[in-house]
């Protein structure tokens, strides 16, 4: 068969278009030239082999031939399997017999640019690397996005604005803010253009209500909020939760989870668990039970609110790091023998 088209972009034979977006996405992004400015040679071979099996395993007839004759069939040239056309691929007459087809590659940036918004995002020819937007949080000015992410490819019509890749950014919150909810405030600076397409700078604040419950991971996206530049519809950012550790506590899910350090007198004869809450609340929390290593208290409505409804809480989950004696006297192993019925 030649060159393996699936085995190049890491499919199987049954791929859906989606699955051909996501592989040919990750793997452009990874072997793109001008992101591999050590071995360029090398990229420039795999990033046309990428885009070539691409071009042909997306399109139905393109995929069909060559499901079925091979490489060598695709691009020597066979009756076509049905009359209809698609993008990259032309028929001829020959004049004599029924009308062939010919194999032709679409070029490898054309299909990039289709997906990304842009050919070279990596700062690499063209000056398409600017396409960044700088974020503060009381500091102006702070440039905290690197290079811009990886956006999700969109087919566009011929001569239709193209849309720029999402630009991510972390948001670190604390569980505080997470429990109660918070408003956080953000001053971007980005590239508007006038009518004209002359650009100039521009600030603006962006307000973010964190709601109650929000985990890490949720996204919070302001449309079309990058850098405008001509034929591209400038690109959305997005925020995405992450969580600041906690001195006390730990999240797993809606619960929280406290490990409490005690003696092997207090895991015997009865503790209580005194905790501040995320909201400012003090609890007590009295154990009558004896604590083995293992025990875990579970109190009830006391964890993180659900994100579908924050009236609803999850648990909290107390768990216990029991101090043992590093050694005992004679005298004290004789009293524990003796206090617990032990036979000497």
């Amino acid at each position: 068969m030649g060159v393996d088209y699936y085995k190049i972009l890491q499919v199987d034979k049954n791929a859906k278009d989606d699955d051909l977006k996501k592989a040919y996405r990750k793997l452009a992004m990874k072997w793109h030239p001008d992101k591999n400015p050590n071995n360029k040679k090398e990229a420039e071979a795999k990033f046309k082999q990428i885009s070539e099996a691409y071009d042909v395993l997306s399109d139905p007839q393109k995929r069909a031939i060559y499901d079925q004759y091979g490489e060598e069939g695709l691009k020597g040239g066979v009756p076509p399997p049905d009359a209809g056309g698609a993008g990259g691929a032309s028929f001829f007459s020959t004049g004599e017999g029924p009308t062939s087809f010919r194999f032709n590659p679409r070029n490898a940036d054309d299909i990039f640019t289709e997906f990304f918004g842009f050919s070279s995002p990596f700062g690499g020819g063209g000056g398409h690397g600017g396409m960044r937007s700088r974020f503060s949080s009381g500091i102006f000015g702070d440039d905290v996005f690197g290079s811009f992410g990886e956006g999700r490819g969109v087919h566009m019509n011929p001569g239709a604005p193209r849309k720029a890749p999402p630009i991510e950014n972390r948001l670190p919150c604390s569980l505080e803010d997470l429990y109660q909810g918070t408003t956080k405030k953000m001053k971007i600076s980005r590239e508007i253009a006038d009518a004209s397409g002359k650009t100039m700078p521009v600030e603006e604040i962006l307000t973010i209500n964190i709601k109650p419950g929000w985990k890490k991971g949720t996204k919070i996206t302001f449309p079309e909020k990058g850098n405008e530049q001509p034929h591209v519809t400038p690109a959305d950012l997005v925020f995405i939760i992450d969580e600041k550790p906690h001195s006390v506590f730990t999240r797993d899910g809606n619960d929280l989870i406290v490990t409490q350090k005690i003696s092997l007198a207090e895991a015997l004869t009865g503790y209580t668990v005194q905790l501040t809450t995320l909201d400012g609340r003090n609890l007590t929390i009295p154990i009558n039970s004896v604590i083995h290593p293992s025990y875990e208290e579970v109190v009830p409505r006391e964890g993180m609110p659900l994100q579908k409804d924050p009236t609803k809480k999850g648990n909290l989950r107390i768990k216990f790091n029991i101090k043992f004696p590093t050694r005992l006297t004679s005298e004290q192993k004789a009293g524990i023998r003796k206090l617990l019925g032990a036979s000497p």
